[in-house]
């Protein structure tokens, strides 16, 4: 005995159209119903109005048409393209280093919440690639420390060893100042890569900030009296509750940039004042200024704009300063004076 067989109705396909058919459609019924609702208007207002039945026809329906198209294509717009003004912000937010963005679409179209997805993979491993790259130099950094602290040490054993030759004094100087820098570029990464597993400040008390920064020109006046430099100072006494070692590297490293870009003989002005319910503290100098493409990268990791100024530092100052800020719930930014030279400030 055969068995009976059931035959299941097949699921229909739902017919997709793609953004393109669908944007040519909706234009195709503006312009229909533009002109079907432009016939409809002027029929009725030529009832109602008896005194524009003067005006041609075909000025009414133009006028109609105009105005129909008007609403209906700011209506189409809003929905094709809003999604991409909002793909366009977070583009933007991306460039500037912002890995966490993640934007929401109520898109019916397809290929919108697709490029949305795509969006928001490439992010995600952006976002992966920056925090590999952060962790293998963190590591690499904290392995240099030991090794780095023996060769300072036997250089230093060798500069105060047996008499040497000129030649090999300049060998060991050379040494113990490489060595040196390379050192401050392994504390530097080694900081900020603290500093940004940070969300919050850590020890924090009252301290007075304008103490704080006449203590930072009292240590660096080696540095500044070298090139004859005059700072000017215009402190108004302030309390301010933070983290008093992490505010007095962001204020070091400022004083230092200014005297490192300031010509010989020049000047450098502190000013640092109350505004409400807000400290802003402002640093000019009167170097070169900063480059359109300086502007740009100035708090980006390892970036030195002024390659003749490459041996002094080594491009971790102002990202550090930029991360502790924003920890602090501040902000820092730069620009180029009228006068010449450069303004940093500080809002915290």
């Amino acid at each position: 005995m055969k068995k009976a067989s059931i035959t299941l109705p097949k699921k229909a396909k739902k017919i997709r159209f793609s953004l393109r058919t669908r944007l040519t459609l909706l234009v195709g019924v503006v312009v229909l119903g533009s002109i079907l609702i432009a016939f409809f208007f002027s029929a009725l207002i030529g009832r109602l109005f008896p005194a524009f039945a003067g005006i041609p026809q075909i000025i009414q329906l133009n006028l109609f048409s105009f105005v129909v198209a008007t609403v209906s294509t700011v209506f189409l717009s809003k929905i094709f393209f809003d999604p991409i003004k909002t793909l366009r912000e977070g583009m933007a937010r991306v460039a500037k280093g912002d890995f966490t963005v993640h934007l929401e679409t109520h898109s019916s179209s397809a290929e919108i919440r697709e490029v949305f997805a795509g969006f928001h993979m490439m992010v995600k491993e952006l976002q992966a690639t920056e925090i590999l790259q952060s962790d293998f130099v963190s590591n690499v950094s904290h392995e240099f420390k030991t090794p780095l602290s023996a060769i300072e040490g036997y250089s230093a054993l060798l500069a105060e060893s047996e008499p040497l030759s000129e030649e090999q004094s300049e060998y060991v100087e050379k040494i113990r100042f490489n060595t040196a820098r390379l050192s401050t570029l392994v504390s530097g990464i080694l900081l900020l890569s603290k500093i940004e597993n940070q969300s919050i400040q850590t020890h924090c008390r009252h301290f007075s900030l304008d103490e704080q920064i006449r203590s930072v020109l009292v240590d660096t006046a080696e540095e500044w009296e070298k090139k004859h430099l005059e700072p000017e100072a215009d402190l108004e006494a302030i309390s301010y509750f933070g983290s008093e070692p992490l505010m007095y590297h962001v204020f070091s490293n400022l004083v230092g940039n200014a005297v490192k870009f300031s010509p010989e003989g020049g000047r450098i002005l502190l000013n640092l004042k109350k505004e409400g319910d807000r400290i802003r503290f402002v640093i000019d100098d009167f170097g070169p200024g900063l480059s359109e493409e300086a502007e740009k990268h100035l708090f980006d990791k390892f970036y030195q704009g002024d390659s003749s100024h490459k041996q002094e530092g080594n491009g971790l100052g102002l990202p550090l300063v930029k991360k502790i800020l924003s920890i602090a719930g501040g902000s820092i930014t730069a620009e180029n004076r009228a006068e010449g030279g450069c303004r940093f400030t500080v809002i915290l």
